[in-house]
This record gives C-alpha cells, sequence and structure tokens, in this order.
C-alpha cells in the first residue's frame, strides 16, 4: 500500500482557536502543532502572492520528519484564457524557492476556476509545461478542474498520458472524477458541517477512511466508482500514495475531520504522535 496521509487546508484561521489550537497557544507555534496532530497540510497562501526561499525553509524546519505539505501553484498560471502561454508564470513560481522544502514538498496543486472550459490542444499544452523535476528533486503535480466539461474520456486520457492525477472533489457543484492517473491520489472533502463534532458523520469518516486504503491499494473505491469518466484500465493495481484534505465545508471542524480519518487508517511510518487534543468545544463563529 501507498501513504495514507491527511490534513487540512492551511493553519492559521481564528476560531480553531480552543477548537483545535489551544486557548493559549502562541500563533507562532501554530504550524509546530498541527504538523503533530496532522500528516499533511495544503497551503493555498502561495494561490495568491509569491513566497520567499527562507519562507519555504522556514516551513520545512517547523515541520517533524514524515510530514508532507502539498502546495497550491499561483493563479497567475491557471487562471488565463491561453493556458499554453502559463510558461513563464509557473517558471517564476518554481524559482521562488518552493524546493527549499526538501522531503517536506509534496504534491502541487494547480487550481482551474470553476468558469474554465476543457480544451484538449490547450489543456495539454499546460501540461507539457509541469516539469517532471526541478533544482535536483522530482516534482508531483495534481490539477484540480471544476467545470463538468472535463467529464471528458479525451481529458482521461491526457492526464494519463502525462501521469498527472486529478483532484477527486467531494463538492457541492464541482464535478467529482475518480479515474486514476499517476503514481498518487488527492482528495478535497469539501461537505463538512460546522454542526458535526468531526465535520462528517462518523460513519461517512470510516467509508472515507475505506476509499483511502483502497486508493493506498491502486484501485477506484467502490464509493466512487460511479464517478469514473471511462472504466479503470484492466491492468495490475499499483500502490498510490493518498492525500486527503478537508477544505472548506465545516472548515472549523476540518482539523477534527483529518484526525478521526488518521486514527482510521492505521499505524503508518507518519502516523503523528499523540499529543494533547482539546475535546470539541461549541463553534466559534468568525468575526465579521
Amino acid at each position: 500500500m501507498g501513504t495514507i496521509r491527511a490534513g487540512i487546508g492551511g493553519w492559521t484561521f481564528e476560531p480553531w482557536r480552543g477548537v483545535f489550537y489551544p486557548e493559549k497557544l502562541p500563533q507562532a507555534k501554530e504550524l509546530h502543532f498541527a504538523s503533530r496532530a496532522l500528516t499533511s497540510i495544503e497551503i493555498n497562501g502561495t494561490y495568491y502572492r509569491s513566497q520567499t526561499p527562507a519562507t519555504y525553509a522556514k516551513w520545512a524546519r517547523d515541520v517533524p520528519d514524515g510530514f508532507v505539505f502539498s502546495v497550491k501553484g499561483p493563479r497567475f498560471a491557471t487562471n488565463r484564457r491561453v493556458l499554453a502561454e502559463a510558461g513563464d508564470s509557473i517558471k517564476r513560481f518554481l524559482d521562488s524557492g518552493v524546493t527549499m522544502m526538501g522531503d517536506r514538498l509534496g504534491p502541487i496543486l494547480w487550481q482551474f476556476a470553476p468558469t474554465k472550459k476543457f480544451d484538449a490542444a490547450d489543456f495539454g499544452a499546460f501540461l507539457e509545461l509541469l516539469p517532471e523535476s526541478f533544482d535536483g528533486r522530482k516534482l508531483r503535480h495534481t490539477v484540480e478542474v471544476r467545470h463538468p466539461t472535463f467529464k471528458d474520456p479525451k481529458f482521461i486520457a491526457l492526464i494519463r498520458r502525462f501521469g498527472v492525477p486529478v483532484v477527486y472533489a467531494d463538492h457541492p457543484t464541482y464535478p467529482a472524477i475518480a479515474d486514476l492517473s499517476g503514481d498518487f491520489v488527492y482528495a478535497r472533502l469539501q461537505k463538512g458541517e460546522d454542526e458535526i463534532a468531526t465535520g462528517y458523520p462518523a460513519k461517512d469518516i470510516a467509508a472515507w477512511a475505506k476509499a483511502a486504503a483502497t486508493w493506498a491499494e491502486g484501485a477506484v473505491p467502490t464509493r466512487v466508482a460511479e464517478d469514473c469518466v471511462v472504466p479503470p484500465p484492466k491492468t495490475e493495481c499499483r500502490p498510490r500514495d493518498v492525500f486527503v484534505y478537508f477544505i472548506h465545508g465545516g472548515k472549523v471542524r476540518a482539523p477534527a475531520a483529518a484526525q478521526a480519518l488518521i486514527e482510521l487508517v492505521g499505524p503508518a511510518d507518519t502516523r503523528p504522535h499523540v499529543q494533547e487534543k482539546p475535546k470539541p468545544s461549541p463553534v466559534k463563529k468568525p468575526k465579521s
């Protein structure tokens, strides 16, 4: 089996204080705490602005061995009419120092606008621009497409040609695409609710843990099989690493959801050490 990691989007969110973080934990210690309670975090800030090599290196120093970040690529590369022209933006992002994270660097997520429709030639040109390695380090790319036109066999053929997984989205409106590609699976679970202590009901957390184990074995879980655009290839399954993030919906409870899934997927080299874990408390609504 591949390694299963579970986490959240970012680590700075005021309503998590007293729910996920201890009340008096200094903000500067939040990443240290979160990276020992979870096994991965998706960095979203890189989508909006450039970071520095020193910042990437500091983030890597703050987390323990075995912890892995995913990093969202910049919107300047994906939010454009002609994707084939994204080369300069991709290069600037890689030159900004993301590989300073070393073995803490996991997948790079390229997220596309919900209005971006599938165009086989242009999207293929974008995939051509994604380097397999940079600065001597192998890179892993994944794409999040959010328009229904991507539920097209030609799209699945493209991502399999380049070995780039498509994000599986558990979302109220975005298309769910369960076809496998590449050597890992990336799932973003976005239907959580703040009123539930673990974001998703316990039975759903258990079902996603089972799905993650099936993905790690290299197969398509029954839970998402109907979301495949084309029938799975009749080839031998191969282990895949799995990244599961609880994002957006039920954000206050996202850390608890990730911890609940980690508890169910069983021991692994990257399983976090047991530490203080505040009991679920009433939801703190974000300040307006």
